[in-house]
């Protein structure tokens, strides 16, 4: 009977310590870096992904209805390509980019410290974090010029789409017309530059003006995502900063 009550209690140690061992894991999780790589990854992909087709289909909708010569939206087009080049260099550095900031969130979180009494923090530590720190405040505030510019195309298809349903409920709908070259995408001299009356009806049931107007949606939905990531990571390395800066003084005043 002794034996079996001590095997008991050993069984029930073990458990104890594997349980405790599990929530000192888990609490040496950067949940915060991790929700924000997460959304990160997301709202990149939408951008990017939906950004590259909806360029490419409004590249369609142009030289098929609005600018028929080729030399007068070669300017826009070689622009459009230079922004899908842009796109593939956007999604490559912020997965590199949000795997760094996850390893960094977990190398800095306070409860793993406590699993390595052992932890140093150098000076190199340091400014790597408070690099950081500066370049996660860079990309959030050139993110949120992203997702503003993300917004026009929003603006500009909504505008047509607007403009179509209204058709819906008039009876000379010849008058009723959509000028592009207002919005300075091509040349004024660009032929024929507008579309009117049952024409624009036609551009918008067409399946590239619906799909590309939906995919500018997503996108910059995807933009916005992506900055409310990077502010997430803002407050994540800065208390990551914040904490290094802790224990460094802490190292400074045990050395005696």
């Amino acid at each position: 009977m002794e034996t079996l009550s001590e095997e008991n209690q050993d069984q029930r140690q073990d458990k104890r310590g594997c349980f405790e061992c599990c929530i000192k894991c888990l609490g040496g999780v950067p949940y915060a870096s991790l929700v924000a790589t997460i959304l990160c990854f997301s709202g990149v992909a939408l951008f990017c992904g939906c950004g590259h087709v909806a360029l490419t289909g409004t590249v369609t909708i142009l030289e098929t209805h609005f600018s028929k010569v080729n030399t007068d939206h070669a300017i826009l087009t070689n622009v459009i390509q230079l922004m899908q080049y842009v796109i593939y260099g956007i999604a490559s550095f912020f997965f590199l980019y949000g795997i760094i900031l996850l390893a960094e969130g977990f190398y800095t979180t306070s409860a793993v410290k406590e699993l390595h009494s052992e932890f140093k923090t150098t000076i190199c530590g340091r400014c790597i974090s408070g690099m950081f720190v500066f370049l996660t405040y860079i990309l959030g505030v050139a993110w949120l010029g992203v997702f503003g510019f993300s917004a026009v195309p929003v603006f500009l298809f909504y505008n047509m789409w607007s403009t179509c349903a209204a058709m819906d409920n008039l009876t000379n709908i010849d008058s009723i017309c959509v000028d592009v070259r207002q919005y300075g995408i091509i040349p004024w001299n660009a032929t024929p530059g507008k579309a009117c009356g049952s024409t624009l009806g036609d551009i918008c049931s067409t399946s590239e003006f619906y799909l590309s107007y939906h995919l500018y949606i997503v996108a910059c939905a995807g933009a916005g995502a992506t900055v409310i990531a990077l502010l997430i990571y803002m407050m994540a390395t800065t208390y990551n900063f914040a904490v290094l800066k802790f224990k460094s003084r802490e190292d400074c005043c045990t050395k005696f």
